[in-house]
């Protein structure tokens, strides 16, 4: 049995993982729950993980895997998200008679994105905008009627946001986004890179999330905004 608190956490745990593909931070889930301090929060994600329920993944920062939900939060998440058919993509092609899968194993709602490339976590790269390969992409990242792409990570700067080097991010299309969303932003044209966005008055800084990187703070008209981050994709 959890508490009206330990449910609060792990349901806005859930809410940014599948929004944004990383968990929020220690910070982000004492404003969310209003508590005073953080220790509070340490004390909910530790009861969270002795029941089960979550997995602090070690030598990373912000990293937390959802390993289950109770059974009212599972229900009232499991809506499909309206605006797109996913592609069923079977667990064992091999199998026969059964759909492509074993009678045990459930199918796998998907749909397969392109990877349009790589791109940086760091110091920004050369935008590309050629398909890779495509990748697999659970149906429940995906939102709304938009556009969705997909890049592979390369560099360390959003390491703190539990984004790593050889991670595939998961975008989705989109110039709109809001002060804290992590976007991928193309710079005068040429360059893309992943980073925070913050307005400032006539400025956009591209924040990293690496306290080795410098935050770089530049005209509104030389930054394009070309997505949000939504997804994040790790292969161990």
């Amino acid at each position: 049995m959890l508490t009206k608190k330990q449910i609060e956490l792990l349901e806005f745990i859930h809410k940014r993982m599948m929004r944004d593909g990383v968990p929020p931070s220690f910070d982000e889930m004492k404003v969310a729950l209003d508590l005073r301090s953080k220790s509070g929060i340490h004390r909910l994600v530790t009861a969270l993980e002795e029941r089960g329920f979550i997995r602090r993944l070690p030598h990373r920062a912000r990293a937390l895997e959802i390993i289950k939900l109770p059974e009212s939060l599972a229900a009232a998440t499991a809506k499909k998200p309206e605006g797109f058919s996913p592609k069923v993509i079977d667990g064992n092609p091999d199998a026969r008679g059964t759909g492509g899968r074993t009678p045990a194993q459930p199918a796998i709602h998907a749909m397969e994105l392109p990877v349009m490339g790589r791109i940086a976590a760091g110091v920004p790269i050369e935008a590309i905008s050629e398909i890779s390969h495509h990748v697999a992409v659970p149906g429940s990242m995906l939102s709304g009627q938009k556009s969705h792409y997909a890049l592979e990570v390369r560099g360390d700067s959003m390491i703190d946001a539990g984004i790593n080097d050889g991670d595939i991010v998961v975008i989705r299309e989109q110039d709109a986004v809001e002060n804290g969303d992590i976007v991928v932003a193309l710079v005068e044209g040429q360059e893309a890179t992943l980073k925070y966005y913050r307005r400032k008055g006539a400025m956009i800084a591209l924040e990293a999330a690496n306290p080795a990187y410098e935050t770089r703070i530049l005209p509104e008209e030389q930054v394009k905004v070309q997505g949000r981050l939504v997804g994040l994709l790790r292969s161990y």
